[in-house]
């Protein structure tokens, strides 16, 4: 009895938190969600329930934890490929975040779940943080902090998580070049009076860049967040008399 139990011991030190984050988010990337079980993983680690549920307490808290190693990872990567200036960091963590979305095409929901349900868990603040030091090394005044940077997170997670939503959806009927272009002639074809705007478009939404049109979209919120709130932007400008 004492040596099952020393084994038992053995193999549960073996198997680390870490060892099951990592195999969770093997079977996420290759099942999604409905495909992260208990059983699953237990197959993948070659192990029993009870060396997981050691410790992961249920799979709320394994997808949670699968989020945060994601997260902390694309975070990581983003802070050391960044340059010196704030806009070129907040370039770099929303880069490291669309790339981690796209690559990881569970996250973006399991993002949006710990942001609204779970906003004092590990996630949100450590995304916050990312953004907001370059918030504030940008010189936005101190009462704007939360407005800029949210401004900035709620754009970088619903660009990503709808360009990684596109690449599902086209990889389901053809490669992208093909998807675009089936798009953009339905888009072409259109009611000319009823959507001038749309069809006007249409070529450009066939030739763009996810990447390029992604970061254009950051530059566009910094532009918003100097013209408001740094002391030299239009926004400053005293009136003409």
């Amino acid at each position: 009895m004492a040596t099952r139990t020393r084994r038992s011991q053995r193999r549960t030190e073996a198997l680390s938190r870490e060892r099951i984050v990592e195999a969770a988010v093997e079977l996420l990337d290759a099942a999604g969600e409905s495909g992260l079980t208990f059983r699953a993983l237990t197959e993948r680690l070659a192990t029993g329930p009870g060396a997981i549920y050691w410790h992961v307490a249920n799979k709320d808290e394994l997808l949670g934890a699968a989020t945060e190693a994601v997260v902390a990872t694309a975070l990581t990567s983003g802070s050391t490929e960044s340059p010196g200036s704030p806009q070129d960091g907040i370039r770099a963590v929303a880069l490291g975040l669309f790339d981690a979305i796209d690559e990881h095409p569970w996250l973006a929901t399991q993002l949006a779940t710990q942001l609204s349900r779970n906003p004092w868990g590990s996630v949100a603040p450590r995304i916050f943080e990312s953004i907001g030091r370059q918030v504030r090394a940008l010189g936005v005044p101190e009462g704007s902090w939360f407005t800029a940077a949210s401004a900035l997170v709620h754009y970088i997670l619903g660009a990503a998580g709808q360009n990684a939503a596109n690449a599902r959806v086209g990889k389901l009927h053809a490669d992208r070049s093909e998807f675009l272009d089936a798009a953009s002639t339905a888009w072409q074809e259109l009611d000319p009076d009823a959507y001038p705007f749309t069809r006007a478009v249409a070529d450009q939404m066939r030739d763009h860049d996810d990447h390029e049109q992604f970061l254009t979209g950051i530059d566009l919120v910094l532009t918003g967040i100097t013209a408001l709130h740094l002391p030299d932007g239009p926004a400053h400008t005293p009136p003409a008399t």
